[in-house]
């Protein structure tokens, strides 16, 4: 006697159950993983590029003053985005040239590097 169609079809074994849902559970993780990874650096790129801009803008000063920075290390903080980056500047005579090179350092307020930028300014 033969067992009918619809009686012979039998459904997922409680393993296979188990291991697709296994299988799935680690997917899953890897993708929470992936997603806090990608939220820390979207974080650290936001920082970098104001970080940057304030040292873009610091070069832009030190460029179009009147008056060229005096030589040596100068220190700072400017506030830009809602909050305070520390900066240094550093102005030294290129060497064999007539230009004056000014070296410009942002940390942001935890003292990770944040951005830098080296101008040449020429000698009065």
């Amino acid at each position: 006697m033969s067992v009918p169609d619809h009686l012979s079809e039998r459904g997922f074994t409680l393993i296979e159950l188990m291991v697709a849902l296994a299988v799935f559970s680690i997917a899953a993780l890897a993708l929470l993983r992936l997603e806090g990874t990608t939220l820390a650096s979207t974080a650290t790129l936001a920082d970098r590029t104001i970080g940057q801009i304030v040292a873009h803008n610091l070069a832009v000063e030190a460029l179009t003053d009147p008056v060229a920075p005096s030589f040596g290390d100068t220190k700072g903080q400017e506030e830009n985005a809602g909050r305070v980056w520390q900066w240094t500047r550093r102005s030294i005579r290129a060497t064999q040239l007539n230009l004056q090179q000014i070296d410009i350092a942002v940390v942001d307020d935890q003292g990770q590097p944040a951005g830098a930028l080296t101008v040449y300014r020429p000698m009065p």
